[in-house]
């Protein structure tokens, strides 16, 4: 097995003092100072995050847009240019081969940004069903990505560009400068905050990050790793691939409905989701407060308050905004209402959560 990559900022990480471990190909932090202290600085004023791991694929041709929009299950012709939107590709059955953004530069010109630990297979995935006449492009070893995120990010990123970005509404994008560096400024990102995604070339992520760590400076931006990436998606209930959903888990069920375009001409998976529709869901995506103390983890199984075997968590932490453990999971369709109550088994106790609306911050 290859030796992790590592990103442009690894040095970096490394003089901050942070926790690296491989992830998805890449050495990448866990943590710096702290999860539960990198989350509430996100979530009250704003830090920085490399993602340089996540995947780019550029889309060109004249039959770019009819292409996409058959591998995946949003419209991509209503996307104009300097839009993006969140999408999904998936399986012939309805199963999701991953989750991404696509990015609308120009008719015949698009971005796909996919989930680092499926870089490979998405690429194939895409290849396998490129026509003649689209060039399809792995552009991943070449960007670096920047995450700047929280109530703070705008101000402190205004400062290194002449792009008014507190005009910037969500999932816009810009080609232009940032700290003297050309770029993509995207107002994208993972967390449910106000915040940006910068797209550079690899070899610039240093000089642009050290930028916005002195332009942070007033608002005491912390470097963020990737575990309170995590915590901080959870509590907006926002899905992550390999736990949430995956090849045998459907658009529909996993509560991710509202991206999917059933009224389109045609997408691969299409036909599995209409009939799935059809029959009615077996099951639901819901998130989840415990009620008691303790913790849930991926995996364990959910029960309904007599203790029938109703579902499993996919996602579970202890949430550092409610100081409460929260979780993600699937339970039979009948049970997926907000207020219901439910037992979490945990080794050998059955603890008392109950299903909330997301999202729980």
């Amino acid at each position: 097995m290859a030796d992790p990559k590592k990103t442009t900022l690894y040095e970096t990480h490394t003089k901050l003092n942070a926790k690296m471990v491989p992830f998805a190909g890449y050495y990448m932090p866990i943590q710096y100072s702290g999860i539960v202290e990198e989350h509430l600085k996100v979530r009250e004023s704003v830090g920085i995050f490399d993602v340089s791991h996540m995947g780019e694929f550029r889309v060109r041709g004249a039959d770019a847009e009819k292409f996409l929009n058959n591998l995946t299950v949003n419209d991509v012709s209503q996307l104009v240019p300097g839009k993006a939107h969140y999408s999904m590709m998936l399986y012939p059955e309805g199963g999701i081969v991953d989750d991404l953004i696509i990015y609308k530069f120009a008719d015949d010109d698009f971005m796909m940004v996919v989930n680092a630990a499926n870089l490979e297979k998405d690429f194939n995935w895409a290849e396998d069903h490129l026509p003649e006449g689209v060039d399809l492009t792995n552009q991943s070893d070449d960007i670096g990505l920047l995450a700047v995120q929280g109530p703070n990010s705008v101000t402190t990123l205004q400062k290194l560009t002449g792009v008014n970005l507190g005009a910037m509404s969500m999932f816009t994008f810009v080609e232009d400068e940032l700290a003297g560096r050309k770029m993509i400024i995207s107002a994208t990102g993972y967390t449910g905050e106000r915040g940006f995604e910068l797209y550079l070339k690899a070899e610039d992520a240093p000089f642009v990050w050290d930028a916005v760590m002195k332009s942070g400076e007033e608002f005491g931006i912390l470097p963020i790793g990737l575990g309170a990436r995590d915590t901080l998606r959870m509590e907006k209930k926002m899905a992550l691939y390999g736990n949430d959903i995956d090849q045998d888990t459907n658009p529909l069920e996993a509560g991710l409905g509202w991206v999917v375009k059933l009224d389109k001409e045609n997408f691969i998976g299409k036909e599995a989701l209409v009939r799935i529709n059809e029959a009615g869901l077996k099951r639901r995506h819901i998130a989840f407060k415990m009620l008691d103390k303790g913790i849930p983890r991926h995996y364990y199984k959910i029960l309904s308050e007599e203790g029938k075997e109703i579902g499993i968590v996919t996602s579970g932490t202890h949430s550092p905004s409610l100081g409460q453990g929260i979780g993600l999971g699937y339970v039979d369709f009948a049970f997926r209402k907000p207020g219901t109550k439910i037992l979490i088994e945990n080794r050998n106790k059955n603890l008392l959560a109950q299903i909330v609306k997301p999202p729980l911050v």
